[in-house]
């Protein structure tokens, strides 16, 4: 068992804890260790789909425009070094056990978010990052990584329901939540909204004394128009104005910003390869408003069901109800499993509301798929497509989690 193996077994122990929300332990742990949370400038990111593409397009522009970047974001598809990378490559093993250890045991009372949003900070304190960008991992208000102080800069990506047993039951209440990032004196980039959200956002930046800057100009309009993205989808093109508004805001020249946005990789996010002769599209689609946008996708890439297979599997708590009758349409063939990390919507149950194939397992399901079509669909969960990625690419994988 290797140094690291362990290290993150005792880190999963702490899984019971879950997201919990609340900040005093982090703000008593940060504190314990010398507030790494002010060590660098600070780019803070929440909303309900969209958020991680646009953290990992301004790490990109950032380190385009020569900057030494960190990037926290959540979960992992394979590894737990995924989640905190430095110039744009995952924490050194060494480090990782290093940091993550002394972590553990000077802080066991924090709960597995926050002992591994802490750690990603000490990493890019010692790593000299001088730029940071956070994904929210829940929420935001009481997001383990709300401990910061005023960021350089804020934005709030799509806003849609989702978690809406820990952040409320209307699109209001979560976009409440998600306005506690919102700090005095800082300013904020907010994506796309409707009115009624438009208020909520108005009216906490009106309390806190915070500034909303308004992403939609006809220049970042027409210069992301004008580019192909590094990540695929319409969907992207809003995300990518937020990235370039955050970008104007941090002061980064407009070519890195091009250049960034044309070089961004985000894994599991419509991604495309082609094994064996059969094409793959993965995403992580697991809410309905990220179904939308990949059946939009998919409709396009693929315009025939009978060419295109399946492969779904959801967590039980979430609306895979809603997801899969937006994404089963678009295939003819469809195969069911459960993903791992914690409780999954069963196979049957899911082959009881669109007709398909329940399977044992992902591998199984890979298999038969690539047999059916041509085109393999898997989504329903990021945790299926880390699974399926390791799978498919031959790539090692640390134990899931679904946090």
């Amino acid at each position: 068992m290797t140094d690291l193996t362990r290290v993150l077994q005792r880190l999963y122990e702490r899984i019971p804890l879950g997201m919990r929300l609340g900040l005093d332990p982090m703000n008593a742990a940060c504190a314990r260790f010398g507030h790494p949370e002010r060590a660098c400038e600070i780019v803070h990111v929440a909303g309900t789909n969209g958020k991680g593409s646009v953290c990992a397009m301004t790490e990109s522009m950032l380190r385009e425009a020569g900057h030494r970047t960190g990037l926290y974001t959540s979960p992992h598809l394979l590894r737990f070094a995924e989640r905190i990378q430095v110039n744009g490559k995952p924490v050194d093993d060494v480090t990782l056990v290093h940091i993550l250890d002394d972590v553990l045991r000077r802080e066991p009372d924090l709960s597995f978010f926050e002992a591994a949003t802490l750690t990603a900070m000490l990493v890019f304190r010692e790593a000299k990052c001088d730029r940071v960008v956070l994904e929210v991992g829940l929420g935001g208000r009481l997001d383990a990584t709300n401990v910061i102080a005023t960021p350089r800069i804020a934005a709030i990506t799509r806003i849609a329901l989702d978690h809406t047993d820990r952040l409320g039951s209307t699109l209001e209440a979560i976009a409440r939540e998600k306005a506690g990032i919102m700090k005095t004196g800082g300013r904020i980039v907010i994506g796309p909204t409707v009115p009624e959200i438009g208020r909520v956002f108005e009216g906490v930046a009106r309390d806190v004394g915070a500034t909303i800057v308004n992403f939609i100009d006809a220049t970042a309009t027409r210069e992301v128009a004008s580019l192909a993205l590094g990540l695929h989808g319409e969907h992207q093109r809003a995300n990518a104005a937020i990235a370039w508004t955050i970008g104007e805001e941090l002061g980064i020249p407009a070519a890195a910003r091009r250049a960034g946005l044309v070089n961004v990789r985000w894994p599991g996010r419509c991604e495309q390869f082609v094994r064996n002769g059969v094409s793959f599209l993965l995403d992580g689609a697991h809410n309905p408003d990220g179904a939308c946008a990949l059946a939009t996708f998919v409709r396009t890439t693929y315009p025939d069901p009978d060419k295109v297979a399946l492969v779904f599997g959801a967590l039980a708590d979430k609306d895979w109800q809603t997801v899969l009758d937006t994404l089963a349409p678009r295939a003819a063939h469809r195969y069911y499993v459960a993903p791992l990390g914690r409780a999954a919507a069963p196979p049957v149950a899911l082959a009881a509301r669109w007709p398909g194939v329940a399977l044992s397992g992902l591998a199984e399901a890979l298999n038969v798929a690539s047999r059916e079509a041509p085109h393999v669909l898997i989504a329903g969960s990021l945790h299926l497509v880390g699974e399926a990625r390791g799978e498919l690419l031959g790539l090692p994988r640390d134990p899931a989690v679904a946090l």
